[in-house]
């Protein structure tokens, strides 16, 4: 079985735009994520081509997501912690459970290297903490 077998394009393209759904009604994340994102079937486009690209390996994706969020100056474990949480729920109500199980995987060392990258960034001399995913709340 190859990585492409793990779900559909539009397995994909529903998990994806089902979470920023989530995501753009949620208190603590909305404001943060629409004060950044003027052009939202542009960014879901993205979004598609990047969970795809580390889902099923089409390499659609050429962005860099640590540049991105190292310039971001509000970020926080909790709000890492958010997103998570989130995303674990959407993808839990996914049919397709090995895609589920696949992208939470792969969310939570998402998360966890965009986290550690945020803050080595900030205080480079710093020891940076992990996540705590298990205990997040939306």
């Amino acid at each position: 079985m190859t990585t492409t077998d793990l779900c559909t394009e539009e397995e994909l393209k529903v998990l994806v735009h089902a979470f920023y759904a989530r995501v753009r009604q949620d208190a603590v994340l909305a404001p943060i994520f629409n004060a950044r994102i003027d052009d939202w079937d542009h960014h879901l486009d993205k979004l598609v081509d990047f969970w795809s690209s580390v889902l099923r390996r089409t390499g659609r994706y050429t962005g860099n997501p640590m540049q991105k969020h190292a310039a971001l100056p509000e970020l926080s474990a909790e709000l890492f912690e958010r997103w998570l949480a989130l995303f674990g729920e959407v993808a839990d109500a996914q049919p397709n459970r090995r895609l589920a199980v696949q992208a939470r995987a792969l969310a939570g060392r998402i998360a966890q290297s965009l986290w550690m990258g945020w803050q080595m960034g900030r205080d480079p001399q710093a020891l940076p903490h992990g996540l705590n995913p298990a205990g997040a709340t939306p």
